[in-house]
């Protein structure tokens, strides 16, 4: 229950009102609310039934997201006992937003997220932190303007315990020092990228915030000196090193304690660490259930190798359930050692591994039949023996990633839904999958993300059978799986109701009547329908008035949609946020309609022909929203310079291309280039 007294109304007898919910307390019509939280359109016809309605739905309200600043003042006089407000929408957040909200909400503010502003500064964040005494929770993320000088500011927050500084590139030791003085009870730090910040800073936080459960230090200019400090935080539990390059073998061998409470190690893309220096890192941590040491490039000459030593040094680990070894180099040796561990592995992640084969996985499947993850992403030689290894060993597993998997035929899919019937997620992207292996894996009744990009041997008969089976279906990719049609999508629509996210991109058989089909889908919020022809407004349309929460929508090079597909979004589809359209055929009209859209942050609109510079400059001065706008370098010196300069001092970013007009292909040279090849932007 909340923090502050909840009032009771009192029961009426039935003859003495006529609303029935004038019978039940405050607390019960809460409990009805909060069924009510991922359906804004509920909630929002909840408050306006009655003045009743109105002020429960206020006092109930705790998270707030709003879309401008200037919707604060109103916003926070309607809902008065808001304790976590994110402002990551709003890009324009200056000091007078702080001070306004560290009036208003000092009494209740829990947690506040302003990782994507830029405009304010010390003397703002000293406001809201010295009024707001409750704060627990603060992103300051990407605030690359931020300097020292807030540091005191900070660290006024006595009861702050997680606070994210990632990307705050300017802020030295010293600010790091004084934050640690003043925030003694941090338990979560991320710092990642605040590449001003080295041993001396780390060593602060380590010394004065003994709390501290989390700590990113990725991308810091830090050596071993530091870690020292950081081993001896007794409740340290999830530690980040990735792509500290400071960090060797030689300075960890010099270590002389581990950290005994540490969960989770992170050392991805740390060039200079072997097994030798993690073996030195982790000795003694008996509490460690993941390992992260993933590498970037399959390419580069310095790529880590999964030996036996490397693999011997986890024995200690009896608790460990995650491995993630991401492009590392796979050796026999290090497999056998891996297959010979004592913990029960829960998640395996091999994705771009070179020198994995069907020997050392299906041997290491064998040994860890709990397995509940796996990741082969990319591994070229493994073939039907490892899937059936992985099959008939790991009968548990939930989620398989195997895109691009190219010697792996058609066969082994059967197994996947023969013999793992617990699955909920198959990445089978670019792999020879058919309808029959789509037949077989519909028995997985829990499947809620399946994706069939650039799969051409499947086809509508398949996508039938998974669309009458998996009623829990959320995600669906079929991006450039060219046999697909408005049969396959239709039973989608029909046997799939929670369906959030589709790509049908570049399908050449999609059609107006896929939309209409999807557009029973009343929770879809991401359609990615870019490249398909016969796609028009009308089909649009149906999407716009069934698909009310639809955030992000693609439509680039659906030529056939025109001004008369962007009205009907602009009247229903109130929730879209991103919007990409390039070279359809819509025109100043259709653009001034959307401009009505609240949400609208993002906008993608490349080669429109029926765009002028007075029609885009009026768009760009009625979407109050806008955050990002990419478009066409020809429009820059056409705009006056005064929007422009107004819209970047909004917080709008512009991204200007001078990307040559594409001609689109006949549907015959479409196939041939594109059947067969990995995803291109």
């Amino acid at each position: 229950m909340e923090s502050y007294k909840k009032e009771k109304t009192q029961p009426l007898s039935p003859d003495s009102s006529s609303n029935p919910f004038d019978m039940l307390t405050d607390e019960i019509v809460w409990k009805i609310l909060d069924h009510l939280d991922n359906d804004p359109f509920a909630r929002k016809s909840f408050s306006v039934t009655c003045k009743t309605f109105y002020l429960i739905e206020s006092r109930h309200r705790k998270s707030l997201k709003p879309l401008r600043t200037e919707l604060l003042p109103r916003t926070l006089h309607r809902y008065p006992f808001v304790s976590h407000l994110d402002l990551s929408l709003c890009p324009r957040v200056d000091d007078n937003t702080l001070n306004l909200i560290s009036s208003t909400s000092k009494a209740t503010l829990l947690s506040i997220n302003l990782s994507r502003s830029r405009f304010f500064t010390n003397a703002g964040l000293s406001s809201l932190f010295l009024n707001c005494s409750g704060l627990v929770e603060v992103d300051l993320s990407n605030g690359t303007e931020l300097t020292d000088l807030a540091a005191p500011a900070i660290a006024e927050a006595k009861n702050l315990e997680r606070l994210s500084l990632a990307r705050c590139k300017l802020i030295t030791d010293m600010g790091i020092g004084c934050i640690a003085v003043g925030c003694r009870k941090l338990r979560s730090l991320c710092l990642k990228w605040c590449l001003r910040v080295d041993d001396l800073g780390v060593e602060l936080i380590a010394l004065k915030c003994k709390e501290i459960r989390s700590l990113d230090l990725s991308y810091l200019p830090i050596t071993e000196k530091c870690l020292k400090s950081v081993l001896q935080l007794q409740h340290l539990e999830d530690l980040v090193l990735e792509g500290c390059h400071g960090i060797d073998d030689v300075g960890l061998l010099t270590l002389k304690q581990s950290c005994k409470s540490l969960k989770m190690l992170n050392l991805s893309n740390c060039q200079s660490v072997t097994h030798r220096g993690l073996s030195s890192l982790i000795n003694g941590t008996g509490q460690l259930q993941q390992l992260i040491f993933t590498y970037g490039s399959a390419v580069s000459p310095k790529l880590p190798k999964v030996t036996g030593d490397l693999a011997k040094c986890l024995n200690t680990s009896s608790k460990l359930q995650s491995i993630k070894l991401d492009g590392c180099m796979v050796t026999w040796s290090g497999i056998n050692a891996m297959a010979s561990l004592h913990a029960s592995i829960k998640e395996l992640s091999f994705s771009k591994c070179i020198g994995l084969t069907d020997e050392g996985l299906s041997f290491l499947v064998q040994s860890h039949k709990e397995l509940r993850k796996l990741d082969i992403t990319c591994c070229r030689k493994i073939t039907y023996t490892s899937i059936d290894s992985i099959t008939k060993s790991c009968t548990s597993l939930k989620s398989l990633r195997m895109e691009s998997c190219s010697l792996v035929p058609k066969e082994a899919f059967i197994l996947i839904g023969e013999r793992c019937s617990y699955l909920e997620e198959l990445d089978a992207t670019d792999n020879e999958i058919d309808d029959e292996g789509l037949k077989s894996i519909s028995r997985c009744l829990k499947l809620s993300i399946l994706k069939l990009g650039i799969c051409s041997n499947i086809s509508d008969e398949g996508l039938a059978k998974v669309g009458s089976c998996c009623s829990m279906l959320k995600e669906l990719d079929l991006y450039r799986s060219i046999e697909i049609s408005d049969a396959g999508i239709a039973a989608i629509g029909d046997g799939c109701p929670a369906l959030e996210m589709i790509n049908i991109a570049y399908n050449d058989k999609i059609t107006d009547n896929s939309l209409i089909s999807l557009s029973k889908c009343s929770m879809l919020k991401a359609l990615e329908i870019r490249g398909c022809p016969g796609i028009s407004s009308i089909g649009l349309s149906a999407i716009a008035v069934g698909c009310k929460q639809l955030a992000v929508l693609d439509i680039k090079k659906c030529f056939n949609i025109n001004d008369n597909g962007m009205l009907p979004l602009a009247q229903f589809s109130q929730n879209l946020q991103q919007i990409n359209l390039s070279y359809c055929s819509v025109t100043d009209v259709g653009l001034v309609a959307l401009a009505s859209i609240n949400h609208l942050q993002n906008m993608t609109i490349l080669h429109l022909a029926g765009l002028t510079p007075n029609g885009l400059a009026a768009v760009l001065l009625a979407c109050r929203g806008l955050t990002k706008v990419k478009l066409h370098a020809s429009f820059r010196p056409l705009l006056p310079q005064s929007i422009l300069r107004y819209m970047e001092d909004r917080g709008c970013v512009f991204h200007w291309r001078d990307k040559a007009f594409q001609k689109e292909m006949d549907t015959k040279a479409w196939k041939l280039h594109f059947g067969r090849i990995s995803k291109v932007p």
